[in-house]
């Protein structure tokens, strides 16, 4: 190693299986990590909640429990923040920018929830906020959206970004398995939390929406801005019905501009046709599936989550803070010069596959028809077949909004004949 390189100290808030790994490969690498970015990088301080517990490869000295001595520390350069939540990560955050240093952040939680003023206070402060690991991972999207497309217009961003969902669906395509079923089997797994409400519900999803659509669109975006549906609702039958008609589910963050020119931002469970890049997506591995005016289709693949691939990513922007601390430089900032309006979730047109259980009787078909045509919802296929004691009727629609469909659905479940709308689900990735 060069011994005229400049030392950068790098302060880590977190030690757990991600940062850990970020640890491990710092303290592993220090000559590969010193020719990538001009100077010895060098973990100086951990803040833990613990310091009893062994930390292998992790000098103990190094260790300690009050985080606010790192971000006050003014031989600190650089500050990797993996310690997750809103507080006390924003606080230390700003605190960080403050007292000059760079900040690298996986924490998309307090990005979609906060990202303003962070960007701003940086910005105030000539410093660095990157945050490449907030988002899928390993999979590089965040500098594309920041530098490699803003030349570019991004029409819209489709994304499988929660590798726990994913497996989920995945479990229940390939086996027919119950959703129960198949969560159990990905907590058994590690692939999902004990209680995996952030996951299944859709939060996760939402926050990464939010930093998607910001990039994207050059607006500032947050989580509360992001229609959310989650998978908890999906069925075996609704998986099983989507494999007959070449289609899979997948919970997806979409992003996308409406015809006036506002950001439709949402989570919900998508239909896709299994010929699409996303539908091939398996298990706990994401996507993000880029439309843009220039480059056209774009995807990014690879794994989403885990220690390493997350200290890849992370490790991939200390490299850039360091080398813009050497400079005397800083990374792209916010851009938020288009300003759009947040549209509500029913202002894009959408396909629907509805499901119903209906009697089985002559002129059921017709009835269903007819309150479609009343609601001005247009019916592009429909299948109907016995069931038992009654019947299933299962129709893909034209394109529509979500207020048309809504007053659709409620006047098919007022008709005698439809016993159950037992399922609705948005259906994306066909061609106009």
């Amino acid at each position: 190693m060069n011994s005229h390189l400049k030392t950068l100290r790098v302060g880590m808030l977190g030690c757990g299986v991600v940062g850990s790994e970020v640890a491990r490969l710092l303290i592993d690498s220090p000559e590969d990590f010193a020719a990538r970015s001009g100077a010895k990088l060098e973990l100086a301080a951990v803040a833990v909640r613990d310091i009893s517990i062994k930390r292998p490869g992790i000098d103990p000295s190094i260790l300690t429990t009050d985080a606010a001595s790192i971000i006050n520390d003014p031989k600190i350069d650089i500050i990797i923040e993996v310690m997750g939540g809103i507080e006390p990560a924003r606080s230390l955050i700003l605190q960080a920018f403050k007292n000059k240093k760079s900040v690298v952040t996986a924490n998309k939680a307090l990005l979609a929830k906060h990202g303003a003023e962070l960007y701003e206070t940086a910005a105030a402060n000539g410093e660095d906020i990157y945050y490449e690991a907030a988002v899928a991972g390993a999979i590089p999207i965040i500098r594309p959206l920041r530098s490699s497309l803003v030349g570019d217009h991004i029409e819209k961003i489709m994304g499988i970004v929660n590798g726990t969902t994913n497996y989920i669906l995945t479990k229940m395509d390939e086996t027919g398995a119950a959703f129960g079923d198949a969560l159990k089997e990905a907590q058994d797994l590690g692939f999902a939390e004990a209680d995996p409400s952030a996951d299944v519900d859709g939060f996760d999803a939402a926050a990464k929406a939010a930093i998607l659509a910001g990039l994207a669109f050059h607006t500032r975006v947050t989580d509360a801005d992001v229609s959310r549906e989650g998978i908890t609702e999906i069925t075996a039958t609704d998986v099983a019905v989507a494999k007959s008609l070449g289609l899979v589910i997948k919970l997806l963050a979409i992003a996308e501009l409406t015809p006036d020119d506002a950001i439709s931002v949402r989570v919900h469970p998508t239909l896709l046709p299994r010929n699409h890049p996303l539908a091939s997506v398996r298990e706990a591995f994401n996507a993000v599936f880029v439309e843009a005016e220039a480059a056209g289709s774009l995807m990014f693949y690879g794994r989403g989550a885990g220690g390493a691939p997350t200290a890849s990513a992370i490790l991939g922007d200390v490299v850039a803070v360091a080398r813009h601390v050497l400079s005397g430089g800083v990374g792209p900032s916010e851009s938020i010069y288009a300003d759009r309006d947040i549209a509500p979730v029913g202002a894009i047109e959408t396909r629907y596959l509805i499901r119903l259980d209906v009697e089985d009787r002559p002129g059921v078909l017709a009835a269903v028809a007819q309150t479609f045509a009343k609601n001005n919802l247009s019916i592009q296929t429909v299948r109907q077949t016995g069931s038992g004691n009654g019947a299933e009727l299962i129709a893909m629609t034209h394109k529509a909004k979500d207020s048309e469909l809504s007053a659709t659905v409620k006047a098919l479940a007022e008709l005698d004949i439809v016993k159950d709308v037992a399922s609705v689900i948005r259906v994306e990735g066909f061609e106009q």
